[in-house]
């Protein structure tokens, strides 16, 4: 993958959760070599949140959705050069079942987005989007249900390209990250529109196809589903139950039996723990999760890797029971 136009560092952390001063500083790293900032920012940056509509938006299979509707939250505001491009954007992206939303909690914005953080959002235009099947972006549960097109990674890259530079007037981004499925989908960007964008870094993902254990716990998770009689065919009314086996299943794939056990030490508390994955399992819907775990089926950008242009800087953890080092 060497080349002059690119570099890709990986690098594999020793501790379970990536460390907050070394992700701090890669980001920093990234925005002080690549984008522009807005210098004297006065009070804290204005943060928006809309929908932007795709009209006749086909899929990877050919499906076509008259309308299909993308949410997202901005930070910020953008700062464009002499040309008038815009040179301060970094695109945010999800996991499996997230939201952009996701970002602004205390453990992740809290710590990128503040005032004077490597994400200032008074000085870089952050863009969130909600990726397809997800949040308030166009899914199945919005009416739909199993009729709705069956979409892969590469149709929600698509998107995001499409609300990025249609929908934001953005044509160029200074990086663009993600964690876990948006990581993946940062390595679909990087091989799909390598010259849009100056750096790029995935976080808790491989750029390889789905298998082994990972695979396994996903279909696992979508046969729990379309087992329970209740999910008739996706014609439910009440959320079946195999929508809590399939939670629990991911749950124990991704969770860390050590991070598990200093979270739950006592038998109430572990009780108690399953019972609010149950709780948050049905606040979720069965079929949008069954085509979210459908949707990495087909993904593995390995063989274009060569495409990429920009600058990478991966990140996994040693324990990462989905991406392991291995």
């Amino acid at each position: 993958m060497a080349s002059s136009r690119k570099t890709l560092l990986v690098t594999t952390q020793d501790s379970p959760i990536i460390h907050r001063g070394s992700r701090l500083l890669c980001v920093l790293l990234l925005l002080s070599a690549f984008c522009w900032a807005q210098q004297d920012p006065s009070g804290y940056s204005q943060q928006f949140e809309g929908d932007w509509n795709v009209p006749d938006f086909t899929f990877h299979s050919g499906e076509k959705l008259a309308q299909l509707r993308l949410h997202y939250i901005t930070l910020g505001s953008p700062v464009r050069d002499a040309a008038g491009r815009v040179r301060n954007a970094v695109l945010v992206l999800h996991g499996t079942g997230g939201t952009g939303r996701n970002f602004l909690s205390a453990e992740f914005g809290g710590e990128l987005f503040r005032k004077g953080q490597p994400l200032d959002a008074t000085r870089y235009y952050i863009i969130l989007p909600d990726a397809i099947g997800t949040g308030k972006s166009s899914k199945p549960s919005d009416g739909l249900r199993m009729k709705f097109p069956h979409y892969r990674y590469d149709d929600m890259v698509r998107a995001q390209y499409l609300l990025v530079h249609d929908g934001l007037k953005v044509d160029h981004l200074c990086l663009v990250m993600g964690t876990s499925q948006g990581g993946m989908h940062t390595w679909l960007w990087g091989v799909t529109y390598p010259d849009f964008m100056d750096a790029l870094m995935p976080l808790a993902s491989a750029p390889v196809e789905i298998a082994g254990r990972n695979r396994m716990t996903r279909t696992m998770a979508i046969q729990a589903i379309k087992n329970d009689p209740n999910w008739k065919n996706g014609e439910y009314h009440t959320q079946p139950r195999g929508l809590i086996a399939a939670r629990n299943i991911r749950s124990i794939m991704t969770g860390s039996a050590l991070q598990y056990q200093k979270e739950n030490p006592t038998a109430e508390k572990a009780d108690a723990a399953v019972e609010a994955l149950a709780k948050a399992a049905l606040r979720t819907d069965a079929n949008d999760t069954i085509y979210q775990y459908e949707a990495s089926t087909d993904y593995n950008p390995s063989p274009m890797l060569d495409k990429i242009q920009a600058p990478l800087f991966a990140i996994n953890s040693a324990d990462d029971e989905i991406n392991p080092p291995e």
